[in-house]
C-alpha cells in the first residue's frame, strides 16, 4: 500500500476515533478506543501497515518532546527541579536496572542486554494518556507540572538508555565507563545543541519581522521544523537528538518572550500544534492496534513455546514489577523532598504516592521506542527478541491505560485540598497589575484628547467606558470584599457568550439569504470568533 494512501487511512482512524470518543454515553479512554480502531483495522480490513524504525522515530518523537517542553510551565519547572530529575533520571535508572533483571531472569532466551532495552523503552510515562484517564477529577497543579517535567526528561533519558542497549546488542561489547561517560556527555551535547538551535531560529525570526513584518504563517511553519531541525542536528553532531528537540522546545518559550508577536499568530499557532499532538498521538495508538494483530498472527517461536496464557502471565509480572518499583522510588522520594514538611498524615502521603504512581501511564513514546527497534542484524539475521519487545510493550501500555482509567480518578475524587500542591503565582494579584497598568495607559491617552481630534467627544467617552472597566477590575482584585463584582463579572462573560453566539447565528442568516458575500461574512465571523477566544482564554 502506497504510503499517501496509508497516512490518509491512519488519519481517518483518528478522526473516527476521536467523534466515537465525542459520543458514546459512557467515557472511555481515547487511546484505548484508537488501539481498537488499529485492531480492527488489521484484523477486519487486513490492511498491514510497513513500518520503518527510523521514519516513525523521526516523525514522532522530535515534535512530541519538542512540543512537551515547550508547554511546560517554567517556573514550576525549576521550583520542582529536583524532584523531577530524581523521577526523571533516578527513577528511570532504577526502573531500567530492576526490571531489566527481572525480564532476563523470567526470559532467559532474551539476551541480557535486550533485556535492559525492553526495560528502557517501558520506563518513559506519557502525560497525554495520562490526561485522558484521569476523568473529570482535575490533577493538582503542581503533581501534574512534576509529572510533565518528568516525561519531558525520562522520555529523553529512557530512550538514550535504550538506545545504549540496542548498540550493545548489535556490537556485542559494552563499556560500563564509556557508556556512562558517553551518556552524559550526549545528553549535554543534545542539550546545548537543542537550545542553540532555538535560539537561532528565534532570533531569525525577530530579524525577518523587523524587515518586512510579521507573518504568521512563517512563524507556524519555522515552530513546525523546529524541532526536527534541533533533533538532526543532535544526531548529526554525535548527541542526543531526543535531548535537543526537548531543550528546544524549552529554549523556544524564552526566545518568544523577547518577541511581540500578533494575537493571531499565537491563537493559530497553538490551533496547528494541538492539531499535530493529537494526530500524532492518535496516529501511534492506532499502529499499536494494527501491530497488535500482526504479532498475533505471527509465527513467532518464543511465543508459541510459552504459550499465550504464560504469555500474559509474563507481561502481567513484568506490568507489577515495574508498578512496584515505581510505588517504592516515589514513596521514597516524596519522603525525602520538602513535601513532607506539608504532608500532615500517613494517609495524605500514601494517596499522593498513588496519584504519582498510577499516573505513570506508558504510552506513545513506549511504543515508539519498540517500534523504533532495528529490524535487521549487521550480519542480515533477525534483531533478537524484537516481536518480545513490541508484544511486552503493547500489553504494558493496555494494562497500565487500564488500571489508571479505572482507579486514578477514584483515588484523586479522595485526594484533600492540598494548598501547597497549588499552581505558582498570585492569579487575582497578577490581573490587578495588568488592570493598572491598562488603566495608566488609558488615562495617559486621555490626557492626548485635544481639540485637535475632530471627534473629541466619542474620544472621552469610550476611553471613559474602557477605564471604568478596568477600575471594576482593579476593585474586585483588590478589595476582598469584592465577591459580588467577581459574580456579576462571571454573569457578564456568560450574558457576552450568548451574545456573540446570536450574532454569529445571524451573520450565518445573512450569508445565506446572500445579504452579504462571502469576504464580508468571513471577516464580520472572524471578529466574533476572536472576541469569543479572548473571553474563553479568560476561563
Amino acid at each position: 500500500m502506497h504510503y499517501l494512501v496509508v497516512a490518509l487511512l491512519l488519519l481517518l482512524v483518528v478522526a473516527l476515533s476521536l467523534i466515537v470518543a465525542r459520543i458514546l454515553p459512557f467515557p472511555i479512554p481515547l487511546p484505548l478506543i484508537q488501539i481498537l480502531g488499529g485492531f480492527i483495522l488489521g484484523s477486519g480490513f487486513g490492511i498491514k501497515i510497513p513500518l520503518d524504525p527510523d521514519i516513525f522515530f523521526l516523525l514522532f518523537i522530535p515534535p512530541l518532546l519538542f512540543l512537551a517542553g515547550w508547554r511546560i510551565p517554567k517556573g514550576a519547572f525549576f521550583r520542582d527541579l529536583g524532584s523531577i530529575i530524581t523521577l526523571a533520571v533516578g527513577l528511570v535508572i532504577f526502573t531500567v536496572v530492576g526490571v531489566g533483571f527481572f525480564i532476563a531472569w523470567l526470559l532467559p532466551v532474551m539476551p541480557i542486554a535486550m533485556a535492559f532495552a525492553i526495560a528502557a523503552i517501558l520506563a518513559p510515562t506519557d502525560p497525554v494518556a495520562v490526561s485522558v484517564v484521569q476523568g473529570n477529577n482535575n490533577i493538582p497543579p503542581r503533581l501534574e507540572h512534576i509529572l510533565a517535567g518528568e516525561s519531558l526528561f525520562n522520555d529523553a533519558s529512557g530512550l538514550d538508555i535504550f538506545r545504549i542497549a540496542v548498540a550493545v546488542v548489535v556490537t556485542g561489547s559494552f563499556s560500563f565507563s564509556q557508556a556512562v561517560g558517553g551518556f552524559f556527555w550526549v545528553a549535554a551535547g543534545g542539550v546545548v545543541i537543542g537550545a542553540g538551535v532555538a535560539f537561532i531560529c528565534g532570533y531569525l525570526l525577530r530579524w525577518l519581522v523587523r524587515l518586512s513584518g510579521e507573518d504568521t504563517a512563517i512563524q507556524i511553519l519555522v515552530s513546525l521544523l523546529v524541532p526536527f531541525a534541533a533533533y538532526q542536528a543532535g544526531q548529526s553532531l554525535g548527541v542526543s537528538g531526543i535531548l535537543a528537540a526537548a531543550s528546544a522546545g524549552i529554549a523556544t518559550h524564552y526566545t518568544s518572550l523577547h518577541s511581540s508577536e500578533k494575537s493571531s499568530t499565537r491563537m493559530d499557532r497553538r490551533a496547528v500544534w494541538n492539531t499535530v499532538q493529537t494526530v500524532l498521538d492518535g496516529v501511534i495508538f492506532v499502529l499499536l492496534g494494527e501491530q497488535l494483530v500482526r504479532l498475533i498472527d505471527a509465527d513467532t517461536s518464543w511465543a508459541n513455546d510459552v504459550g499465550v496464557g504464560m504469555l500474559v502471565l509474563y507481561i502481567l509480572a513484568i506490568f507489577f514489577v515495574l508498578f512496584l518499583l515505581r510505588f517504592v522510588w516515589v514513596w521514597v522520594s516524596l519522603y525525602l523532598s520538602r513535601f513532607r514538611r506539608n504532608i500532615r498524615s500517613l494517609s495524605v502521603h500514601f494517596i499522593l504516592v498513588n496519584v504519582l504512581t498510577l499516573a505513570g501511564v506508558r504510552g506513545a513514546i513506549t511504543l515508539a521506542g519498540a517500534f523504533s527497534l532495528p529490524l535487521l542484524m549487521p550480519d542480515g539475521s533477525p534483531f533478537p527478541g524484537r516481536e518480545a519487545a513490541l508484544t511486552i510493550a503493547m500489553g504494558v501500555i493496555l494494562i497500565s491505560l487500564l488500571l489508571a482509567s479505572i482507579a486514578l480518578p477514584f483515588v484523586l475524587r479522595s485526594l484533600p485540598d492540598t494548598p501547597h500542591l497549588a499552581a505558582i503565582g498570585d492569579e487575582r494579584g497578577a490581573r490587578v497589575s495588568a488592570a493598572k497598568a491598562a488603566e495608566e495607559r488609558l488615562l495617559s491617552l486621555r490626557r492626548e484628547i485635544d481639540g485637535h481630534w475632530e471627534n473629541k467627544d466619542l474620544a472621552y467617552e469610550a476611553i471613559d467606558h474602557l477605564l471604568d472597566l478596568y477600575r471594576r477590575r482593579i476593585i474586585s482584585g483588590d478589595d476582598e470584599g469584592g465577591e459580588s463584582l467577581w459574580v456579576r463579572a462571571r454573569m457578564e462573560r456568560n450574558f457576552r457568550l450568548d451574545a456573540l453566539a446570536a450574532e454569529r447565528e445571524r451573520l450565518f442568516q445573512l450569508r445565506v439569504r446572500r445579504e452579504i458575500d462571502d469576504e464580508l461574512h468571513r471577516k464580520l465571523v472572524l471578529e466574533v470568533d476572536l472576541i469569543e477566544a479572548s473571553i474563553l482564554s479568560k476561563g
